[in-house]
């Protein structure tokens, strides 16, 4: 095979061309399409390692688990083994041999990867409205509470952090609301209900630091292979808000920090999204637009963006038509429904004369698909129905013992697998409580909520108790603290992430 292309598949015995992907056109985008069953992770499987050998690091979540085998090499013991050595014979694979591939494994509980992190404040407040669901509303009082965490110097690292700040507001919402608009107690408890859910789906271990380095991810090893960076997604399928928000804020992160790099001979980072509709569902037309400007975009960066899905309706037309590679397993017609998207499956791919469509669709077996790829400058190829070649790894999971071992092999252990907590807006604001408590020549600070503390010991949000205060009433106190801010820059703001920035706030 050449180099500057990576082995989809072939046509069975006697076939005359292979379906390869150029790694010109990789960045181009794709879909992996299909009724569950049909072969999908295989078909991932395959691309990851393809890229991988061509020196492409690579993403993708394991929602099954089975992709975790890749970090082993297949094994003649296997029960597939005559099978898989049959298909690379018939398809013409013959380099076809076994071998691992370098992986890293994530997880953001911390359980089966190494733990994968953010920080509230990189995370924006756009993108964890969307995550926990709020109204219009609610994400007014969110981005406000962004703004005040900027102008006052509060780093919002994790959930604590942005509970403490959300108290902080409701107890001064009348000052705050002078400048920033209404802020009602009844969408900050609203908001601290959400956080509640979401904490206790254990997000509390993905806010945080040390967060994730992207140039951890986009990595090849010495012999010049990329990283196969493996995201434990199986946990994570419980809370799919949570998993999509995810997936969403790294690919705005890649789009933010990598540099331009025009087209390329081959992508620099492939981005596998399993589950796609789950990104798309009931996601605001605002979000689906930004979505469809980032893959557009992001191309330029060198980054390919691949989405796995069970039917090519989950995904936009805006977006499916920027996705040029498009591997396609079959699809039953059940039901009305089906039948419909069926057909519009079949209208997406560049017709063959030598067969229908639509049937080949409906008719592939398992391990075949129909196939479609960008060609010479960037046109899509005539559809051809294709046997997907085997993979070269093992098929299945790893034991927990096996992926230990790897992960206890693995450099990044050190730097992830041990939280910080640093000084930011819950320290910061718990140290003001306790300075309100002070004699008036002790404390300089405006009267900051007196139940920061309160949340450490894991109890829900009470009216403050009496304390000893300063003379300044705790309005004339927020006033001069604002205004010690306004006309001031203070150096950069806290980063928010692509989408954060893109979008207007409502």
């Amino acid at each position: 095979m050449q180099n500057d292309r990576i082995f989809i598949g072939g046509a069975g015995e006697g076939y005359t061309t292979a379906e390869e992907m150029l790694l010109k056109y990789a960045n181009r985008h794709g879909l992996i399409a299909g009724a569950t069953g049909t072969g999908k992770t295989v078909t991932l499987q395959i691309l990851a390692e393809s890229f991988s050998k061509a020196g492409v690091p690579v993403f993708m979540a394991d929602v099954k688990g089975d992709l975790s085998g890749m970090a082993v090499p297949g094994s003649p013991a296997h029960k597939l083994h005559e099978k898989l050595v049959s298909r690379a014979q018939k398809i013409g694979f013959e380099d076809y041999g076994y071998e691992a591939f370098p992986v890293t494994f994530w997880d953001l509980f911390g359980e089966k990867g190494h733990p994968v992190r953010t920080t509230i404040s990189e995370m924006g407040p756009l993108l964890l409205a969307r995550l926990l669901e709020l109204s219009e509303a609610q994400e007014g009082v969110l981005n406000i509470a962004f703004r005040v965490a900027d102008e006052q110097s509060m780093l919002l690292l994790d959930l604590k952090d942005l509970q403490s700040l959300l108290v902080w507001l409701g107890e001064n919402a009348d000052q705050v609301g002078l400048r920033y608009g209404n802020i009602s107690k009844a969408s900050i408890g609203a908001i601290q209900r959400r956080l509640l859910v979401l904490e206790n789906q254990g997000a509390t271990q993905f806010f945080g630091e040390p967060a994730l380095q992207l140039e951890d991810l986009i990595t090849t090893t010495p012999s010049g292979m990329g990283q196969v960076n493996i995201l434990a997604a199986d946990r994570l399928m419980g809370s799919p808000r949570l998993y999509a928000t995810f997936l969403l804020w790294l690919l705005s992160e890649l789009f933010e920090n990598l540099p331009e790099v025009g087209d390329p001979d081959k992508p620099k980072f492939v981005f596998f999204f399993d589950e796609a509709h789950l990104l798309f569902s009931d996601a605001p037309k605002a979000l689906l637009d930004k979505v469809e400007q980032v893959a557009r975009l992001i191309r330029s960066k060198g980054v390919g963006v691949f989405f796995i899905t069970q039917q090519p309706d989950d995904v936009p037309s805006d977006i499916l038509g920027q996705l040029g590679n498009r591997v396609q397993h079959a699809l039953r017609a059940y039901t009305p429904r089906d039948q419909k998207a069926l057909r519009a499956a079949a209208e997406t791919f560049r017709p063959n004369p030598r067969f229908d469509t639509e049937a080949a669709i409906r008719d592939v077996g398992v391990g075949e698909a129909v196939v479609s790829l960008l060609e010479k400058k960037g046109v899509p190829s005539m559809v051809e129905r294709t046997l997907i070649r085997p993979p070269s790894s093992r098929l299945g999971p790893l034991s927990m013992d096996e992926r230990k071992a790897v992960m206890a092999k693995s450099a990044l252990g050190t730097a992830y697998d041990t939280s910080i907590d640093r000084v930011s807006a819950y320290e910061k604001l718990a140290a003001r409580a306790k300075a309100a408590e002070e004699p008036e020549e002790q404390a300089d600070a405006p009267r900051a909520f007196t139940s920061a503390r309160r949340y450490s010991a894991g109890k829900t949000y009470s009216a403050s108790k009496p304390v000893k205060r300063r003379s300044d009433s705790a309005g004339q106190a927020f006033a001069k603290s604002f205004s010690r801010s306004f006309g001031t820059k203070m150096g950069n703001s806290i980063a928010r992430g692509l989408l954060g920035s893109l979008f207007k706030s409502r």
